[in-house]
């Protein structure tokens, strides 16, 4: 049962990640016609609008009740769909085409940041597995991103503000992957939708303020419809998609193992690149593989783990056992 749970968490996880990687190059064309935060807000609108209808349809219009948790829904809500997606576009923007690449690096921060996070909030230190799971992971994904130079370090000093928008978004994500365990008796549509619904309406309050003090501009139909195809895509495979993908992946595998797909994020973008006629160098091919073997340790690891677990507790109850087999 564990190896099932542990195959389909790891293949949502996957999914998620991958329609991640590809929209930090469609969101650049995006991103040139239309202001990020009415591209957020316009974006998850649309995601949260079929997820209801979604959710409507399957569990009925009590699902959509908050049951004392509004609080806690908002902030979580907050964190993936206004600091997330606001805050990582907006930098993006700020950085011109080097954007493209430098968003999607900074997903692979997120296992470790939590990793940070679960260690301050548990008092609880990971095992030295994880630990160097993600380790060997994030040394991967440095060596695809940097190709084996210091280039990106030197990009990095002249575009620091832009660097700590996406930094505080991908934090804001982390944040809101830790949050699903809260709701293990939710099912996943229903807290993908609650919070999706809850974050947009202060994305909506965000750009309504911002564009009565003529902070953003208001986008017309004919900048909508010009991004059309990248907007689709967006809402569909990134937004609706990826969401549902990673809260389920992620209620599988918990926080800390499935946050580690993260890394496939800048493999995926660098893939797109090749097949746009970007080479590929050994540098990346390695980096790849470095990735792919932090996965697979962690999980064996995980596997191994749960079976000792489960041996335990079937020999810890011999008694009862013998008791039943006399009657």
């Amino acid at each position: 049962m564990l190896n099932k749970q542990v195959i389909i968490g790891s293949i949502l996880c996957l999914i998620a990640s991958m329609s991640w990687g590809a929209m930090f190059p469609v969101a650049h064309i995006a991103l040139q016609q239309i202001d990020p935060f009415y591209f957020s807000f316009i974006r998850y609108f649309a995601v949260g609008v079929i997820l209801s209808v979604l959710l409507w349809i399957k569990e009925g219009k009590t699902a959509f009740r908050l049951e004392g948790k509004g609080k806690t829904l908002l902030f979580f809500g907050t964190m993936a769909f206004v600091v997330y997606n606001m805050a990582i576009f907006f930098g993006q923007q700020l950085m011109g085409e080097s954007g493209t690449i430098a968003a999607s690096i900074m997903e692979v921060l997120m296992p470790m940041i939590s990793v940070m996070l679960l260690w301050i909030t548990t008092k609880k230190a990971p095992n030295t597995y994880t630990l160097t799971s993600v380790g060997i992971a994030l040394a991967g994904a440095l060596l695809v991103i940097t190709n084996g130079k210091l280039t990106f370090f030197m990009m990095a000093g002249q575009h620091l503000v832009p660097l700590l928008l996406i930094f505080t978004g991908v934090v804001g994500w982390v944040v809101y992957s830790m949050g699903e365990s809260r709701f293990r008796d939710w099912s996943i549509l229903r807290y993908s939708t609650l919070t999706c619904l809850l974050g947009t309406a202060v994305s909506f309050i965000i750009v309504m303020l911002a564009s009565a003090f003529g902070l953003v501009p208001v986008p017309g139909w004919h900048t909508i419809l010009s991004i059309k195809y990248e907007m689709s895509f967006m809402i569909l495979l990134p937004g609706l998609v990826a969401l549902l993908c990673w809260n389920s992946g992620i209620k599988r595998l918990s926080p800390l193992n499935g946050i580690l797909f993260i890394n496939f994020v800048p493999i995926t973008t660098f893939v797109i690149m090749a097949f746009q006629g970007y080479q590929i160098s050994s540098y990346e091919l390695y980096g790849t593989l470095l990735i792919i073997f932090a996965l697979l340790r962690n999980n064996m690891h995980q596997r191994k783990a749960q079976r000792l677990k489960d041996n335990k507790t079937y020999s810890a109850s011999p008694v009862k056992e013998r008791s039943e087999a006399a009657l």
